[in-house]
This record gives structure tokens, sequence and C-alpha cells, in this order.
């Protein structure tokens, strides 16, 4: 652990700090210039430095710092001490049982904060996370028999940092009011009533302005050689998890997956485009500005491959989702998130309702009914999002006039100018509906929130459910109103041209380069740091990087292109190509981006991609429908249907067979292939039987107590 990033705890007025390294190690940094400037802290620092605590086994000569609180500009010295006190009581006394430090002195904006050993093992037997036991073996963990567990004495090895840090947040956002007070230093307004959320209430009074977690320049530095600086092709999925946590990991894991899935797509439609015979056709259709030719000009050599195409490409979803499955097991395995127990924690910062006694777990904490939150659902959310798709359909409409009065002007002029405006409706709307798209983010959020749901889970799927619901109708509605209604192939593969080549670029712009630019140019300056400037200043420094924004952007945008491939490519074989060599980029760009250009963020254990693998798989099943549909447009399929003395019923008929056989191949594709390798389902029921062996066993000790 790089020196710089741990504050040396002084033992003025007998405080003790928890949880570190041996004296051995702290003589060996105080020779470098980092545990120099460390002891220089130490000498200079005023304040009685970390909170005592209550454990003798939690009891260290150094503390790692991990998580930084930033007060408000007019906190008072005794507010400041009063929220050290609430942090690092004992948890039977209403605190955090954490370790806090003051920075500078008790006048200052920061505390940083630490975890001892005990709170960090208590919270990991409540997170259901699962470590490796003296068999080699991964168990959920249990405080009780803790010593049975590898490493469980130091909590680096046994943690990762991402853990670890998620645990201060966890244990900060649990902490709840025992009984009405006045918290020193504000005024009666800011009263704590019982059971309030003190966390939440703090924030709301302006009292706490941020609370991140802290990067470690060492791992960080470590980590960026090894997975965006070189060269090399893998990615170093196991420290992405350790230093930012499975949400991320999971993401990159899928990013890396889908992306090298794209290579036999990539190279059928390859294949499909140059053996056709239709390369510069399609490439002209799609990227000049020639007029469209109508269905019935749509040439019919190509068919033939557009049909294979179709067939793989339904086929192809669904290997790629059912091995991801099994690779997602895994990973869960591996990360020991399998035995997650988010359903019996405190419930989430933002929740509220009346105080009464939880049936389940049987604590005090807010209760509220299941049918105010229905009723909310019903009579707020669903208008508010039908009314965001009707503005869609407003976008889609304008696009359309826009789209007849160029085509218009440039039969009129036929002129470069006219040709160049050809692409000007496509632009516009796909502008629109970015803009739109931002805006509706921010509305799904404040409905998810009024919503009140009680675990942080539940908020994540509805919200990731309403976002969905919009960018599936916001992208697709225009290819479906294209290829259902207006029957248009050729206007078809334009569009989904223009939405390929323009939306990648507009993305690498709005998520790398712009930042990027911010940073460099606006944000840096201010963060200048020399190697004698304090770790508090260091500390502050980070505070003045943007929030990480999330990985919904990052979802939404491989989902829409897992649409794209799936759904349409049947009419632009190309379609992998473009998405292959725009997702080797995005690998690197959204790693430098994680790492360089946002504060570090907190990242809650997760087992999966959670609602977001179910969205890639209802996408999965539409492709066989859309795919169908529009072999059923070509004219080489309806003119050998017509000389077969087809009528159109017999066509419709036969086209519902033939995806009712396809969507039959998909299910039996998706059985034939488990969900998790066997050796991970045994290991799940071998977890499940000690846990509830351990469960027992708590119950007749208790019993006999």
């Amino acid at each position: 652990m790089n020196a710089v990033l741990r504050l040396s705890m002084s033992r003025a007025d007998g405080d003790e700090g928890g949880g570190g390294s041996s004296e051995t190690a702290q003589q060996t940094e105080e020779k470098t210039p980092e545990g120099k400037l460390l002891g220089k802290l130490s000498a200079t620092t005023s304040s009685p430095g970390w909170t005592k605590v209550s454990c003798p086994c939690c009891e260290s000569q150094r503390v790692e710092p991990l998580v930084l609180v930033k007060l408000g500009e007019k906190v008072r010295p005794e507010t400041k001490r009063w929220l050290m006190r609430v942090i690092g009581a004992p948890q039977k006394d209403g605190g955090a049982a954490l370790l806090a430090h003051p920075g500078e002195d008790a006048t200052g904006d920061i505390i940083v904060l630490s975890a001892p050993r005990c709170t960090l093992l208590r919270a990991t037997e409540e997170l259901g996370l699962c470590k490796t036991y003296h068999s080699g073996d991964m168990e959920a963990f249990s405080y009780n028999d803790r010593d049975s567990f590898n490493d469980s004495d130091n909590m680096e090895a046994f943690l990762t940092l991402a853990e670890r840090q998620y645990i201060v947040k966890y244990e900060l956002d649990g902490l709840r009011a025992q009984r009405d007070l006045r918290i020193p230093g504000l005024p009666d307004s800011c009263t704590l009533q019982h059971r309030n959320n003190i966390w939440q209430k703090l924030g709301s009074a302006g009292v706490i302005v941020d609370t991140f977690p802290l990067h470690n320049p060492e791992q960080l530095k470590e980590l960026s050689e090894a997975w965006y600086s070189g060269n090399q092709l893998a990615q170093p999925l196991d420290s992405v998890n350790s230093y930012f946590g499975s949400p991320v990991a999971f993401y990159f894991s899928f990013l890396d997956f889908y992306t090298w899935s794209l290579l036999p797509p990539a190279i059928v439609g390859l294949s499909i485009t140059y053996f056709s015979g239709e390369a510069q056709k399609e490439m002209d259709d799609s990227v000049s500005g020639s007029p469209v030719q109508s269905i019935e000009a749509d040439s019919g050599p190509v068919v033939g491959g557009h049909m294979i195409q179709a067939v793989f490409s339904m086929l192809w979803s669904t290997v790629v989702m059912e091995l991801w499955k099994r690779r997602s097991s895994t990973l869960s395995y591996r990360w020991g998130t399998l035995h997650l127990a988010e359903r019996f924690a405190e419930p989430r910062p933002g929740f509220h309702g009346d105080l009464g006694v939880n049936p389940v777990t049987g604590r005090m904490e807010p209760l509220f009914p299941e049918w105010q939150r229905d009723v909310r659902m019903a009579l707020v959310s669903v208008p508010v999002v039908g009314l965001f798709l009707g503005l869609v359909v407003v976008g889609m409409l304008g696009f359309y006039w826009g789209e007849a009065q160029v085509q218009q002007l440039h039969t009129d002029w036929d002129s470069l100018l006219s040709q160049t405006l050809l692409y000007m409706p496509s632009v516009l709307h796909i502008v629109y509906s970015n803009v739109l798209a931002t805006v509706y983010r921010g509305v799904a959020k404040s409905l998810t929130e009024y919503e009140n749901h009680r675990e942080e889970s539940a908020y994540e799927k509805h919200l990731t459910a309403k976002v969905l619901v919009f960018t599936f109708f916001n992208c697709f509605a225009v290819l479906f109103h294209i290829a259902f209604f207006k029957q248009d192939v050729p206007l078809l593969r334009k569009r989904l041209a223009s939405l390929l080549i323009i939306t990648q670029l507009v993305n690498q712009v709005t998520e790398v380069v712009i930042p990027f630019l911010v940073d460099r140019f606006i944000s840096a300056p201010h963060r200048t740091e020399s190697e004698d400037d304090p770790p508090e200043d260091k500390f502050r420094n980070q505070s003045t990087l943007p929030a990480f924004p999330g990985l919904f952007a990052e979802y939404i945008e491989l989902l829409v292109q897992f649409g794209y491939l799936s759904l349409f490519s049947c009419v632009y074989p190309l379609t992998a190509v473009l998405l292959l060599i725009n997702n080797l980029t995005e690998i690197r760009s959204d790693a430098y981006k994680i790492c360089k250009l946002f504060r570090k963020p907190f990242a809650p254990p997760v087992a999966s991609m959670g609602v977001w693998r179910i969205a890639f798989e209802v996408l999965s099943f539409a492709s066989v429908v859309t795919n169908c549909w529009l072999l059923m447009l070509s004219p080489w399929l309806q003119e050998l249907c017509q000389e077969g003395g087809l009528t159109g019923t017999n066509i419709l008929m036969l086209a519902v067979l033939v995806e009712h056989l396809l969507i039959l191949v998909k299910v039996v594709l998706a059985v034939l292939i488990p969900d998790e390798p066997d050796w991970i389902r045994k290991k799940i029921e071998h977890i499940e039987f000690t846990s509830m062996q351990a469960l027992r066993e708590q119950k007749l000790h208790s019993e006999k107590s």
C-alpha cells in the first residue's frame, strides 16, 4: 500500500486506531519521502487523531484511509466533533463502529474514514459475501466461524479495496437515531427524530456535502498499466473487481465477452457482402446521398445471403446470452457474490414511511404499504412514461416530414448542397432522441424515488425498467415503422447505417473526449499537487473530479447495439463489422474514463448484470419476429411464393409457422445450454447446505444459552 494513502495515527489524548500493518513496515515507510511526510503530519497535527476502537483485536499502529467525507463550509467544530463521535460509537450505542480522522484539525472541512477488523467482518456476514474457507472452497462467511476462513486476520487480503470501502458506506447509510436528539451547532429545525436516517438528514441540512471512496494511486497505476496502457488484449477482470467492485467488473466482463462474440457475425457479414457482389451497392445506398430506391429495385442475388444472415443472427443471439449466463455464474462464484442477502439489510437511505416493526427482521424501521407504491406507479409513473413515449412519436413524425421535404428539395435542385441535406433529418432526429433520452433519465430517477422502494436492488430494477421501455421505443420505433409500415428496405438500410456511424461518434465524443477536455483544461489546473503536499490536500484534490455517472449509459449503448445487430442486421450485413471496430476502442476508452476522468465510485456487491440480462434476452426473442417479417419483404421470396401459387393468407401463415419453429429452436438451445456449469451448481447447493447447518447450530446454541 502506498504510504501516501496512510494517515499516521496520533497518540494524543490516549486515542487508538485500528486495522493496518506492523511497526517494521512503519519504520520502512518513514525512510521514504512519503513516510517522512506522514511523520511531519503526526508532528504538526494537534487533533486527537483517529477515534478509538472498542475491540482490542482491532488495535493497530496504522490505519488505511478508505473514504472521505466533505463537510459544508459553515459546519461548526462542535458539529464535526459530534459527527465523529457518532461515526466511532459502537453499533449497540447507535454508532457506525468506524474509525474517523478529522484531517488537519477539528475546524477542517473533511473527515477521513476507515473501518476496524470486527466491523468489516460483521458487515461481510450481513451482506452475504462468500469467502475462501480453510478447505479451499468458497463458503458464505460466518462471523462466529471467522477463524476458519483464509486471511480473516488480514483485511487487505480478506476483502478487496472496493468491498472495504463499500462497507464503510453501508455502515454510514445504516446510521439511525436511537432517540429524538438535537445536533450540536445546528438550529432546532434540524433535530433528529427517533429512527431518522442520520446520514440522509445531515446531507439535507448541508452538513455533509459529499462522501466518496479514495483512490489508491499505486494500485490505480498498476491497474491502468495492465488494463488500457499496453497492447494486451485480455482484461484484468480480477484486478478490476478488486479495485472498482463487481458492478464495474461485470460490465467490462460482458463488454469483453460481447465484443469477441461479434467476430462470427462480422465474418458472416463480410462474406455475404463480398461474395454477393453487392458491397458497393449497399455502401452507396447507405452512405451516398442518391435517392433511395423502392423495394422492388432491391436486387435478387442478395436475398439468399440476407436469409443466411437473418437465421444466423437469431441463433447467435441465443447462444451468446446462454454462454454469458454460464460465464456470469462462474465469475459470481469466484468473486464471492453468489449468496447476497440484501432483503434482510437496513432499508436504503432514501426509503421513508411510518415507523414500525419489520415482520421479517423484527427491527424498528420505516414501513411503507405495497398498495401505496402500486398506486403511485399506476397513477403517476405510467402516465409520465406514456407522455415521453408520445414525444418519441412526435419526433418520428418530424423525421418523416423533414425526410419528405429534403427529398423534394433534392429533386428540384439536384446539387451537392441538396445531396448533403439528405442526411439532415436523420442527424437532427438522432440529436433530438439523445436529448430526450437524457431528460427522461432524470425524470425516471425522480419517479422511482417517488415510488419509495425499500431495497437498493428494487430501486435499480424499476429505474432500469423505465429507461429500458423508453430506450427501446426511442431507438427502434423509427426502424420498425420503416420496416413494417413503409416497407422500404433501402431506406431502412440507410437509416441503420446513419445510426451506427453517427451514434457511435456522438457517444465517443460525449463520453470520453468532452470529459477529457474538461479535466485537462478546466479541472486539472486547480488540482496541481507536489510531493510535499499533506495527504489531506491530496485527498481533497480527488473531490474536484466529477462523480462517476454510473454504468447506465454504457449498458444502454450495448443494448442498442445488440438490438441493431439481432433485429435488423439482415438488411445491413456490415452491422457486426462496425460494432466490432467500435467496441475494440470502447473497452480501452471506458477503462481510461473510469480510471482517470472520474472519482472512484462506491460498488455494492452484485451477483450478475441484473435486469440488463433480461433485456438482452427479450431482444434475442424479438429478433425472431423482426427477421422473419423482414425476409417476407424480399421481392425474391414474394415472387417465389407467387410462382408456387401461394395466396397472401398462405404466405402469412407460412411466416408464422417459420417464426414459431425458430422460436422453438431458440428454446431448445436455451435448454440444452445450462445457465451455469455443473460444478458451479454443486458449489451453490453446498453453500446453501452449509448456511442452513450454520443457522441450525446458531439457533441451538442460542436456545442452550
